[in-house]
């Protein structure tokens, strides 16, 4: 899959989510993604950026306009070093929190793209890889 375009943020701080907001936005726009494919993918953005911070000590994005058969997308990938997500399946059903959110994050974020990919090992940190399509 051929990508043309590469950016990457840290997480480290609030003020990166929003900077992930920002780019995320900024790619959807140059891919062509209507308004309410931009509005799905960022929003899914914010809540994996605030995961990554929140959860996961920290870590960094790496967002990328990718082509393939035609077509063109965004994809993210979240990536943290953080403690890991014991039971994924558990994790992804809305309700589950183990902090104080309402528990609709990754399911919600998988809901709102077209691909979803979660890699997580208990001690080793998480990545999370979202895509959108045009």
């Amino acid at each position: 899959m051929p990508t043309t375009k590469t950016d990457r943020v840290a997480i480290k701080i609030s003020d990166d989510v929003v900077r992930v907001r920002q780019l995320t936005r900024a790619l959807s726009v140059e891919v062509g993604l209507s308004l309410v494919d931009q509005t799905k993918i960022v929003t899914a953005s914010s809540e994996l950026a605030r995961n990554t911070l929140d959860y996961g000590g920290g870590g960094e994005v790496t967002a990328e306009i990718v082509e393939q058969g035609g077509r063109r997308g965004v994809r993210l990938t979240f990536e943290d070093k953080g403690p890991g997500i014991a039971d994924i399946e558990q994790a992804l059903k809305d309700g589950f929190t183990s902090g104080k959110g309402m528990g609709l994050g990754l399911g919600g974020a998988k809901r709102l793209c077209n691909e979803f990919s979660i890699d997580s090992r208990p001690g080793e940190g998480t990545k999370v890889t979202i895509a959108r399509w045009k």
